[in-house]
C-alpha cells in the first residue's frame, strides 16, 4: 500500500485550491510525550493469551475445583487475523463494524508506535489485520482468514450472571497461570479491583478562552489487554469512559475516527483513520493535555479533529444552516504539503476523469483506491489558528460539493489543475477559462465562510483571507454584514451557478427584498 502513495501525493499536490513533550496533566502511570512514536511498531517474543478458553477453564479449575466440573466455559470470540488482498476488502471488513488492528495482539510490544507492517507481506500490499469476533461470526468468503484462538471473555457470556462464581478472580488467576502477573495492575490500583477506564483528553488553543485546555471531542480512545477490547469516544469536553472492567495493565491509542462521520489520516500505511500510541498506563485510564509543544503529529491530528468536530456541529440549522459534507468523509494531513484542498476523492469526485487519466496513465486504477476527500497541508505549521482556519475553508468546499455533486466538482478541480499546468506560481489562474466561474463561486464561499469561522471564534477584525486574488470573498462578507445569512448565502450556490453574473441573478431571484444591497456589492467588485 506504500507503493501507492507517492503517485497519489503527486496528484494531489497539483489539485490543491489552498496553501516534544506534554504538559499539565498526565497519564497516571505514563511520562506521556516523552518516548511517543510514530515509527513501525517493533515487536517481542509471543505471549501466552490468557483469554483463551483453554486458560480460562484451567483458572476456574485453580479457583473452583468443586464447581468447575459443573461451570461450562464456552467459547465466546475468536481472535483472527485477516490478510485483504487489496483497499475494497479492507473497506468490506471495516464497513462490518470490526476493530481492525494491523498489530498482532499476543506479543510483547519493545517499541511502540502508530502502525506494524508484517515482514512477510510485501510492503506494497495489504498487511493482517487483527481482530476479535464473536463466536459465531459468518466469515466472508472472499477474504483470507485464520483462527489463532479461541478465546473466553466473561462480559461475553450469560452464563457468568449467575453462579457464585468470581469471574474478575477467574481472569486474574489465568493471568498468573500464563505468566503474565506482571501485566496485571498493582494492588495499589483501587485494591487491584477491575476497572472502567475513564479520562480526558484536552488540548491548548492559545488564542481561544484564554488559553486554558479544552475538550479534544468526538475521538475515539481505544484500549486493549491482548483480546480484551474496548473504546469509548470523548465526548464535547474531552470526557470518555470505557463499558468494560480491566484489571491489567493496557494499551491505549487514540483512533482519529470521529462520531461525527469523518476519520484523519494519513499513517505511513494507507488507513482510514490515524492512530496515535498513547502507550501502557493502569486500567484506571489516561488523561492528557495536548500543547503546542506536544508531538507535533499527534497536536495536529487534535486540531483538525477539533476544527471538523466544530464545524460539523455548527451545520445545524439554528446555527449556520448550511448542508453537513458528506458522511464517512476521509481528511488526510500532510506534514510535507503547504497546500491544502478538497478532492473528494472518496466520494466520487474524478473517479474516470480523462484530465486525470491522462495524467496518471498506467496507474489511473489507483484513484479508486483509499483517496481523500480532503487534504490539510501542514508543512512548517504549528499554529492552532492556522490550521483550524484551513481545515474550516476545505470544510466548506466539502458543504458546496454535497449540494452541487460530482459533475460540479469535475469542472472545478479541472480548472485547478489545468491552471496548475500552465502555471504552478497561480494556484487559481488568472481567472480566465471555460471553468472559471465553478473556481470563482467555489472560492468566494470557502474564503467567505474561513473568515467568518476564524472572527467568531478569535475575535477581533473580520479577516482577509482571499481577498488578494482574483475572485472576490469579500462580496459575500459585505452581504452578511447587512444581515445576509451564512445560510443564505449557502442556498443560493447551486448547480446552475457557475459564474459571478449567475451568482447575482440568482441573489436577486431569492432574495429581492435585498436587491439594492445585492446591487450595490457586485457593482463595486
Amino acid at each position: 500500500m506504500r507503493g501507492k502513495i507517492t503517485i497519489l501525493l503527486v496528484m494531489i499536490g497539483m489539485v490543491s485550491c489552498s496553501r516534544e513533550e506534554f504538559s499539565t496533566e498526565r497519564g497516571l502511570d505514563y511520562n506521556y510525550g516523552q518516548d511517543l512514536c510514530h515509527d513501525m511498531i517493533v515487536l517481542g517474543e509471543r505471549l501466552e493469551n490468557p483469554y483463551t478458553t483453554k486458560n480460562m477453564t484451567k483458572a476456574l479449575n485453580s479457583l473452583y475445583p468443586t464447581k468447575a466440573d459443573r461451570t461450562d466455559v464456552k467459547t465466546t470470540d475468536l481472535y483472527v487475523r485477516f490478510l485483504p488482498s487489496d483497499d475494497a476488502q479492507y473497506d468490506f471488513l471495516n464497513d462490518l463494524g470490526l476493530h481492525l488492528t494491523d498489530c498482532p495482539m499476543d506479543y510483547e510490544i519493545v517499541i511502540d508506535g502508530d502502525w506494524y507492517h508484517d515482514p512477510s507481506i510485501p510492503k506494497e500490499k495489504v498487511t493482517w489485520q487483527y481482530a476479535v469476533v464473536p463466536e459465531d461470526f459468518r466469515f466472508p468468503d472472499h477474504i483470507r482468514y485464520e483462527i489463532i484462538d479461541e478465546c473466553f471473555i466473561a462480559e461475553h457470556s450469560v452464563g457468568t450472571r449467575s453462579g457464585g462464581i468470581d469471574w474478575e478472580a477467574v481472569e486474574r488467576e489465568a493471568y498468573l497461570l500464563t505468566g503474565n502477573e506482571s501485566r496485571l495492575a498493582s494492588s495499589s490500583t483501587r485494591a487491584a479491583s477491575k476497572i472502567q477506564p475513564s479520562g480526558r483528553i484536552t488540548i491548548e488553543d492559545k488564542g481561544f478562552k484564554g488559553g486554558l485546555p479544552y475538550g479534544v471531542a468526538g475521538v475515539q480512545v481505544s484500549c486493549n489487554s491482548f483480546v480484551k477490547f474496548d473504546h469509548a469516544y470523548t465526548d464535547r469536553d474531552g470526557y470518555y469512559k470505557m463499558k468494560k472492567t480491566f484489571a491489567s495493565d493496557l494499551r491505549y491509542r487514540l483512533v482519529f475516527k470521529n462520531e461525527k462521520g469523518f476519520s484523519i489520516g494519513l499513517n505511513l500505511v494507507l488507513v482510514p483513520a490515524s492512530v496515535s500510541t498513547l502507550g501502557k498506563s493502569s486500567p484506571e485510564g489516561v488523561s492528557m493535555t495536548v500543547t503546542g509543544d506536544s508531538d507535533s503529529k499527534l497536536f495536529r491530528r487534535c486540531v483538525v479533529n477539533n476544527a471538523a468536530y466544530d464545524y460539523m456541529s455548527r451545520c445545524k440549522p439554528e446555527d449556520l444552516g448550511i448542508a453537513m459534507p458528506p458522511g464517512d468523509l476521509r481528511i488526510w494531513i500532510l506534514d510535507f504539503l503547504e497546500a491544502s484542498s478538497a478532492v473528494m476523492l472518496h466520494h466520487g469526485a474524478l473517479i474516470r476523469h480523462d484530465l486525470i487519466t491522462s495524467y496518471l496513465g498506467v496507474y489511473a486504477d489507483l484513484i479508486e483506491a483509499f483517496l481523500p476527500d480532503i487534504t490539510v497541508g501542514t508543512k512548517g505549521i504549528r499554529e492552532y489558528d492556522r490550521i483550524y482556519s484551513t481545515t474550516c475553508h476545505e470544510l466548506a468546499h466539502a458543504s458546496h460539493f454535497a449540494k452541487v455533486g460530482t459533475g460540479y466538482w469535475d469542472k472545478y478541480i479541472s480548472y485547478i489543475i489545468e491552471s496548475f499546468l500552465v502555471s504552478q506560481d497561480m494556484t487559481y489562474g488568472d481567472g480566465n477559462g471555460e471553468r472559471a466561474g465553478y473556481c470563482e463561486i467555489g472560492e468566494m464561499w470557502a474564503y467567505y465562510l474561513e473568515s467568518k469561522m476564524y472572527k467568531e471564534r478569535y475575535g477581533g477584525t473580520y479577516p482577509t483571507f482571499g481577498t488578494s486574488f482574483w475572485f472576490y470573498p469579500q462580496i459575500f462578507r459585505f452581504l452578511d454584514e447587512r444581515g445576509m445569512s451564512a445560510s443564505d448565502i449557502f442556498s443560493v450556490l447551486g448547480r446552475d451557478v457557475t459564474s459571478r453574473t449567475q451568482l447575482k441573478s440568482a441573489m436577486i431571484v431569492a432574495f429581492p427584498e435585498k436587491r439594492e444591497v445585492i446591487e450595490q456589492v457586485f457593482n463595486r467588485y
